[in-house]
């Protein structure tokens, strides 16, 4: 497992990104797993698995994961996802870097 990378992993939330566009511009479509639409009045809480202090504090989220993993997992000691999020991704499906991305290539 690595720690960091170009971007936030996120789960819960589907969304449709544009890397052409501006910043700020990019993120469109932004939805729960439950179908509603994010709300931009309203507070949502959210979770990441990494630090953005310079310090962490408690236990660090390897830690928690794998306590997470042995607790959830089934009797076959696979952990199964009811949901993975991948983005809808635009003006990209030319990249063949992305040549196996799962999710939808607009």
């Amino acid at each position: 497992l690595q720690s960091g990378g170009d971007m936030v992993r996120i789960g819960g939330l589907d969304y449709t990104i544009d890397p052409s566009k501006p910043i700020y511009e990019r993120i469109t479509d932004a939805k729960l797993d439950n179908g509603h639409v994010i709300e931009p009045d309203k507070t949502y809480k959210v979770a990441g698995w990494a630090s953005v202090n310079r310090t962490p504090e408690g236990r660090l989220m390897w830690d928690v994961v794998r306590d997470y993993i042995l607790a959830t997992r089934s009797s076959d000691n696979v952990l199964r996802l009811p949901k993975i999020n991948h983005p809808k991704l635009v003006g990209v499906a030319d990249n063949p870097g992305i040549a196996d991305y799962p999710g939808k290539l607009a």
